[in-house]
Formats: structure tokens, sequence, C-alpha cells
């Protein structure tokens, strides 16, 4: 629990296996983005689309879809570490809401025009910046009730919001624009255009106040084997209701699985879960695996973890580097005519993917190594941000 105002802040280190988890879930990210484009020419409506996808285009997308869970869970326990840092929730309350208003700004710029290069798009797109930051100003919020109360408010969001599925509100209703940036994906009008609810936020609120809520595990004095115990339990109980959820085939995602032509099938459509917005089966099965991963990283040497910490520690300037990176080489390459029959750059086959986005990762990583070493060694407040 972050300790009451006034009271004596508590000297820090970064955790190494927090740092590695949410790195490894950046390159995650990076390898969904090379995707974006290096391999929209050979696009489908849909990349989990079964009926319409190549497998290896469907496993490409699938493995992205830890990256925003588990990266809102560990927002909302870094959150929780630094109250226990700067000892009151007041600090804690106005950093996320600054943070959180941020990162809706850079949204709407930076990140827009790195994908569309236009100040003014037609459609706005708000995506998982929008979702994290206004995630961040609603756990500013949030963090001021009683653990208890927060810990079931987190699981009635996360497990309950399925249940607001059938409420769909037309553009011309009342509260449509609201319900848009909440639950509903929609376009919004814009004066110059529509602004896009990609990831509409209402779960993702739940995610970050569970993050939050996992804060005491890594309170001062906490037995570290307790710790891990405590995480496994919960990842393996995690992945435990999405099995028993998602066999019942009922409530826990907009779309039910379906028995396939054979066990390949079947398995895939039972993964094949709704992310936009993510259902309680996606969580489930997400976050699962994040706490399990997290228990494992804090076994592991700090010198094994190294590398992903590197990306993680820096997790905005890699957001920011990675996505411009990828822009400045595509239109470098493009300019060098390089581009193929559909007038994109245009990856063979979806295995090619990997190497491409591995190959950013090695030129991005002296980057956000620097970047890491200059948040550790500068007082000015504003790194945390990155």
């Amino acid at each position: 629990m972050v300790a009451p105002s006034g009271a004596t802040p508590v000297p820090r280190t970064r955790i190494g296996a927090i740092d590695a988890l949410r790195g490894l879930v950046m390159l995650l990210m990076l390898v969904d983005h090379v995707r974006e484009f290096f391999y929209l020419h050979a696009q489908v409506s849909d990349p989990v689309n079964l009926a319409a996808t190549p497998l290896g285009l469907f496993l490409t997308r699938a493995a992205s879809h830890f990256c925003a869970p588990v990266f809102l869970l560990l927002t909302g326990l870094s959150a929780s570490l630094y109250g226990q840092k700067h000892g009151n929730r007041v600090a804690t309350s106005a950093f996320l809401i600054k943070r959180g208003l941020f990162l809706i700004v850079l949204e709407v710029t930076l990140v827009n025009l790195a994908w569309t290069l236009n100040p003014l798009p037609p459609i706005l797109y708000l995506q998982v910046i929008w979702a994290i930051g206004l995630s961040m100003v609603a756990l500013g919020l949030l963090l001021w009730l009683p653990r208890p109360v927060l810990i079931g408010v987190a699981l009635a969001i996360m497990l309950g919001h399925n249940a607001l599925d059938g409420l769909v509100l037309a553009p011309d209703q009342p509260g449509y624009a609201l319900w848009a940036v909440l639950h509903q994906r929609g376009m919004i009008p814009l004066p110059w255009g529509a602004a896009r609810t990609s990831y509409p936020v209402l779960p993702w609120i739940g995610v970050i106040a569970a993050g939050y809520a996992l804060g005491p595990l890594y309170a001062s004095g906490i037995d570290p084997a307790r710790r891990r115990r405590r995480l496994v339990t919960l990842g393996l109980a995690s992945l435990t209701a999405f099995l028993i959820l998602r066999g019942l085939n009922g409530y826990g995602d907009p779309h039910p699985w379906q028995a396939g032509k054979d066990g390949i099938a079947s398995a895939l459509s039972f993964i094949n879960l709704t992310k936009y917005p993510p259902s309680a089966d996606f969580l489930l099965a997400t976050l699962g695996p994040g706490l399990l991963l997290l228990a494992l990283f804090e076994r592991l040497p700090d010198r094994r973890l190294r590398w992903l910490a590197v990306f993680g520690g820096a997790p905005l300037f890699f957001y920011l580097a990675h996505l411009w990176a990828l822009r400045l080489v595509y239109d470098g390459l493009t300019a060098l005519d390089l581009a193929g029959p559909s007038g994109r750059i245009e990856a063979g086959a979806p295995w090619q993917i990997w190497p491409i986005a591995a190959a950013f990762a090695f030129a991005l990583c002296p980057a956000c190594l620097w970047m890491v070493r200059l948040k550790r060694r500068s007082a000015w407040p504003g790194l945390s941000y990155l």
C-alpha cells in the first residue's frame, strides 16, 4: 500500500525483472509494428481471421496480444512502486494524471505523425498510447480507494465488462462519443475528419488498477520467495479461469470458439480472442503468462535479463524511437525505388517479419542503453516520463 501523505520516502532501485518483462513485451510490439509497415501488401482485413489468414501471419499477430495487457499491468505496478519511493499518494496521483495527459497529447501529435506523416490526418487513430494515458489518469483517481475496494473494482471491470457488449450506440445517440472512448470502437467526428477509438479504454482501466494492487508484494521487507509464490498462484489462477470460461463457450468473449477440421484448427479457434476491447478471456489468457514470467524473471540472474531490461528501462523512448526508425527506413527504401509490385516495401513471408524486427532492435539498443544510463545518473524529473 502506498504510504500516507507525509511519510518518509523509501529509497528504491529499479527492479530488473519488471524492466525485463516490460522489455520483452516492447520487443513483441516491435514485431507487430514491423508487420504494419512491411507486410501490408499481403494484409487481410483482420490478421486474426482464421478463415482468411495464413497460419504464420495469424501467429505473428497473436504474439503481440501479450503486449498491451502486460504493459498496463506493469504500469500500474510501477505506479505503486513510485508511491512507495515518494512516500505518499498525493505525489503518485499527481504523477499519474500529469503523465497520462502527456501521453494523450503525444498520441495525437508525434505518434500519429509517425504513422501518417500528416499533422491533421482525416482519421486520427487513438491507439495504445492514448489508452495508457487515459488509464493512468483514471488510476490517479482510483488509487484513493481502499485496496480491497480497488481490487474489487479492477476485477469487476476486467471480468464483467463483457456484460456491456450488447450496449451499442449509434453516432447520433446521446453519449455515443463517451461510450466510443470507453467500450465501443467507433468514429468520433472532428472538425477536419474523425477520431477512431481503436483502443476502448474501460477494460484497460481495470488492468492498470490490478497492477497497482500488486504493489504491496514489492513492499520493503517482503520475502522474495513469498512474492514469487503469490505471482505464480495468481498466474495459474488466471490461466485456469481462462480455460474454464473459454471452455464453457458462453460468457467471456463475444466470439465463441468453434471445433475445426482438426485439433490444430480447434486450438487456434480456442485462442483466437477479442482484443478491441479486450475480452475477459483475452485478459485472463495474457495476464496469466505475464505473471508467471514475472515470477520466473525474478529467479534468473540479472546478467541474463540485462538486454531485455535495456528496452524496458526507457519504454516511451523506445516506443517513439522505433516508430520513427520504422518510418524513416520505410520511406528511405521507398525513395530508393525498392518498392514491390504493390507499391509498398514488401517482406516476402510472415517469418521474415521477425528478423527484420530483430535488426531494428539491434540498431536501437545503443540508443536505449544510453537513455537508461542517462535516467540513472540525471536528477531531471522529466526523464521519468521516458
